[in-house]
């Protein structure tokens, strides 16, 4: 048996896995993952607001706790300075939810609620109507508009053609938000689950034929399986780092629209 020749059928067996499809309704695998991240979220707040201390002596709030503060730290106020109170809510919000969407994802046979765009985009669109609206509740609707471009701007055409620059781009970052927390998980994912796939075949195609010359085969699924490993902990960093990067640029563009300039 060679594994390579198994490998086309079991990875577009994969990709049709991860990809978003109904199961009943417009409710789709995702979708229940979304509600049980949420309810899985609620119950670890309550469970830690229940056991809180002056000196934390638990290890479980110890680490809520941990998160929380660095939400708080380099998220919050590490950006919005001494206006970051009003919004820490929200950025750590939106900060949990990607964490602990991206680390389910990665128990075996689970999916990450981020893995699909339909999540994503509706993450992107929570954040830009956020910042939207407080840019305009900060500033007045007109003056946010006419903020695009800098103050005392000259000529006017070239002030209106940054203005336009400015829109695009601002409008933009829904899609560059959404794209980058969706590219990096659903390639994430994937390439484990091919490198999963060529451990397992490497291994069945040496257990079908237990002899002197299957020992290389043996090797390479060994060579697969380390490789698994390494990049399953690159893959937990890596999940981590996007729900940081979501957040933090969340926090950036909140900033923006708040401020003058």
């Amino acid at each position: 048996m060679d594994p390579f020749e198994h490998l086309k059928a079991e990875v577009g067996y994969l990709k049709s896995s991860l990809i978003s499809t109904e199961m009943f309704g417009p409710v789709t695998a995702y979708t229940l993952y979304v509600i049980f991240i949420t309810l899985l979220i609620l119950l670890i707040v309550f469970m830690a607001k229940s056991q809180l201390a002056l000196v934390p002596r638990n290890r479980f709030v110890g680490v809520v706790e941990f998160f929380v503060d660095f939400g708080q730290k380099d998220v919050g106020y590490g950006v919005l300075g001494n206006s970051a109170r009003e919004h820490i809510p929200f950025l750590l919000t939106l900060f949990i939810f990607i964490l602990v969407s991206n680390m389910v994802g990665l128990i075996p046979g689970a999916k990450a609620a981020t893995g699909t765009m339909g999540t994503t985009v509706t993450l992107a669109a929570i954040s830009f109507v956020y910042f939207t609206y407080h840019g305009i509740k900060k500033q007045g609707g007109l003056h946010y508009l006419k903020s695009f471009a800098p103050k005392g701007l000259k000529p006017a055409p070239l002030a209106a053609f940054i203005w336009l620059l400015e829109l695009v781009s601002n409008v933009l970052r829904l899609l560059t938000l959404s794209v980058r927390l969706f590219a990096n998980m659903f390639a994430g994912h994937l390439l484990l689950g091919v490198l999963a796939i060529l451990c397992n075949l490497f291994f069945v195609a040496f257990i079908s034929n237990l002899a002197l010359s299957a020992v290389p085969t043996l090797l390479g699924s060994l060579l697969w399986l380390l490789l698994l490993t390494v990049l399953y902990a690159l893959e937990a960093f890596v999940a981590c780092v996007q729900a940081y990067v979501f957040t933090l640029l969340s926090s950036v563009y909140v900033f923006l629209a708040t401020s003058e300039h």
